[in-house]
């Protein structure tokens, strides 16, 4: 009996070892690269490993018949073979796709500048806009510090590697801001129209932006608004330039906002002494509207509404009348209506569109003449995202603008004219993301617009790609051909000039890691169809032309550390430009009057928990800029003082919901001078007598008092600061 049962062990264990199936093989991914690590098994089975160093593996399984093997790998698509069991070994040679990760994976960076919470790969996030020392509450003064930008103390707008501060474009929420600065007369600052508070994120392109967005030669500065806010909420702020009060109610679904502000910058100026003669200081009375409605699981609809109303009068000395002053005054009113709609309409689709419409108009003084100006725009489009294979993506729209510019002139020797005229351009994008893998991308886009005042289209291409060549850094190229039609006050007088043209190429490498961001990027920017005149104020037709030409070339470092030192962040730039243009009324090839060579900043911003009190600091330098001395030789012959500006600020939380802040430019007092007005005749000694272009005081201080209402009474708007 006990040999028997000693048969039937043996005969079970044979069996057993009969129906057992070796299966053994290499695991690679599609480019013949071993994967180690990678998880083999048979599906719903306990059967399986992992593949060695070299990419084998080897496992013995007593499942038999049709099953499916399984392997899978982290970044990489899960694979189900169906294989065979009876008994004989299986040796199998597995290949695993990359799996595309759009979210994570490899990004196009050359000339953009993120400002974000949503994306991990950002430069700067909206906190950092608005605690920027030198910035004064100033979204463009912000931008101002990164590389790429130039300090033109005198204008306050935003010139981006060697262009005019007319070639950078404002969207909000993807659609068109005309008229984004506010009113000013020549040599005296300005400030963008927008808050800061109401912007989740900002994307600032240096250059190479995408096709979806036109009629820029050198930048974008695209901001997204806020979504539904968190809560209920009221703000008031008191400062030494007037005071606003802001109020906002949330629903489950729906919240709507409300903001007035007064400023008057006459008490302050009674105070602190001012180098310009202002026969009244700048008066300003802004009103704001946002309404926010999330209509299903993934849409939602925006509508933000501003108006805005300002005047000022301010003397100046006339060089060719004896050091008589010349009395400006400029009346504003501004309105800006912006209504988008974003959603998701299936995982392929998603759809957004609005429609924005601005109304600007400005009357200018100018001792007994008047002159106003009226321009009215809207911007409509309708775009839409495309996931159409796990490795293409595509953003394609339409869009339309509609400008309408009026000017009318009474003049103190008896002209009276109105002059005017009417544009609609179409425009049609399609833009491919080609992810390769995680490591490579390539971006192709067209970009089609046809303008009815000159009956003409144009197709402008764009190009970009990325390399991540490292998990932290990459490589970024760019190209594009990119379109501006002329300025107004040159498309009054000739209606058939083209539009100006800039062909951009980048190269641009990123570092992200620990909280640490390095970006250097270099640029050719090539200039064509630029607007030439031979005199300003010509009112001939026929001596406008599109014969100008030129071009920008240069290098943008940028550091950025929030983690080497506590509670500190801080960021450098540094920017190199060589450009020369024979435009306007140039008669050679020569720099411009308003780019300086060299641009750094150094931005610092540290918060003592013991005092719960952020300190910030800027310091902004600018090399010497050229300007055309009539008395000497040649054209474009001499050069400013450098620039330089120490801005320092503070904001001090009194309570949990109280803040006081505090900041200063130029704390030094440095006397800062831009250029030189000549005049138009010599005078007894032979001589063009000349007057300097300079900053309206030394420096300007801001003393703020900002309370935030809710029912706990946490809130406060130290974010916002």
């Amino acid at each position: 009996m006990q040999r028997l049962q000693i048969l039937f062990a043996l005969l079970l264990i044979s069996s057993v070892s009969w129906s057992q199936t070796i299966i053994k093989g290499s695991i690679k991914d599609n480019k013949g690269e071993t994967i180690p690590g990678a998880n083999i098994y048979i599906k719903d089975s306990f059967d399986g490993t992992n593949s060695k160093a070299d990419g084998t593996f080897s496992f013995e399984t007593t499942e038999s018949g049709s099953q499916i093997l399984v392997v899978s790998y982290v970044g990489y698509k899960t694979v189900e073979q169906p294989v065979e069991l009876n008994g004989t070994s299986l040796n199998l040679s597995l290949v695993i796709q990359e799996e595309i990760n759009k979210l994570d994976g490899v990004t196009i960076t050359a000339g953009a500048y993120e400002a974000s919470d949503v994306k991990k790969v950002t430069v700067l996030k909206p906190l950092d806009i608005v605690t920027t020392a030198s910035a004064a509450g100033d979204i463009m003064g912000a931008i101002n510090t990164l590389p790429g930008t130039a300090t033109v103390g005198e204008s306050g707008r935003l010139f981006v590697r060697g262009g005019e501060g007319y070639e950078t474009k404002v969207f909000i929420d993807g659609l068109e801001v005309r008229n984004a600065f506010g009113a000013t007369a020549p040599n005296v600052p300005t400030r963008g129209r927008f808050s800061p508070f109401l912007f989740k994120g900002t994307t600032f392109s240096t250059g190479g932006y995408s096709s979806e967005y036109g009629q820029a030669l050198s930048s974008a500065l695209v901001l997204n608004s806020n979504d539904i806010a968190e809560k209920t909420q009221g703000d008031i702020s008191v400062m030494s330039v007037g005071g606003d009060l802001a109020y906002t109610k949330r629903w489950k679904n729906t919240s709507i906002s409300g903001k007035v502000q007064y400023t008057d910058l006459r008490p302050y100026q009674d105070l602190v002494k001012q180098l310009f003669d202002w026969e009244q200081a700048p008066v300003g009375k802004v009103g704001e509207f946002v309404f926010r409605q999330k209509v299903n699981t993934n849409g939602i609809l925006k509508v933000y509404g501003n108006v805005d109303f300002s005047n000022f009068k301010i003397r100046f000395p006339n060089i060719n009348n004896g050091g008589l002053k010349d009395t400006i005054h400029v009346d504003n009113e501004y309105a800006y209506l912006n209504a988008s709609y974003k959603d998701i309409l299936n995982k392929k689709w998603s759809v957004r569109g609005g429609l924005s419409t601005t109304y600007n108009k400005v009357g200018t003084g100018f001792n007994q003449d008047q002159i106003d100006e009226t321009e009215k725009g809207v911007h409509g489009k309708l775009a839409f995202n495309w996931d159409a294979h796990e490795k293409v993506s595509v953003n394609l729209g339409s869009e339309f603008f509609h400008k309408d510019y009026k000017r009318s002139l009474d003049l103190a020797d008896g002209f009276n004219g109105n002059f005017d005229f009417e544009d609609n351009t179409l425009a049609n994008f399609a833009e491919v993301d080609y992810f390769v893998s995680n490591k490579l991308i390539f971006r192709t886009g067209l970009r089609y617009e046809h303008s009815s005042l000159l009956n003409k289209h144009w197709v402008s291409p764009r190009l970009a790609m990325s390399y991540k060549v490292s998990e932290f850094g990459q490589f970024s190229m760019a190209y594009g051909r990119f379109l501006q039609a002329p300025q107004n006050q040159y498309a009054l007088v000739n209606n058939q000039l083209a539009p100006e043209q800039a062909t951009h190429h980048i190269l641009n490498y990123q570092y992200i890691r620990n909280n640490r961001i390095f970006r250097v990027e270099t640029y050719l920017k090539k200039y064509d169809n630029l607007v030439k005149f031979q005199s300003p104020n010509d009112f001939n037709p026929l001596n406008y032309s599109n014969a100008g030409f030129g071009e920008a070339k240069g290098i943008d470092v940028f550091w950025r550390d929030s983690k080497t030192f506590k509670e500190t962040d801080y960021w450098v730039s540094y920017s190199y430009v060589d450009s020369k243009r024979n435009y306007q009324n140039f008669n050679e090839l020569a720099t411009p009057s308003f780019l300086s060579k060299h641009n750094f900043s150094f931005v610092v911003k540290h918060f003592v928990e013991s005092i719960r009190v952020q300190f910030g600091a800027t310091y902004n330098y600018a090399s010497n800029r050229p300007f055309h001395n009539p008395n000497r030789e040649g054209f474009q012959n001499d050069a400013t003082p450098a620039f330089h500006d120490i801005s320092l600020n503070a904001a001090i939380l009194l309570k949990q919901n109280i803040i006081i802040y505090l900041s200063s430019s130029n704390v030094l007092g440095r006397d800062n001078v831009f250029g030189y007005e000549y005049a138009s005749q010599r005078n007894s000694n032979g001589f063009f007598d000349r007057q300097p272009i300079r900053q309206g005081a030394k420096r300007f201080i801001f003393l703020g008092l900002f309370i935030t209402l809710t029912k706990d009474g946490q809130e406060n708007q130290l974010d916002n600061l």
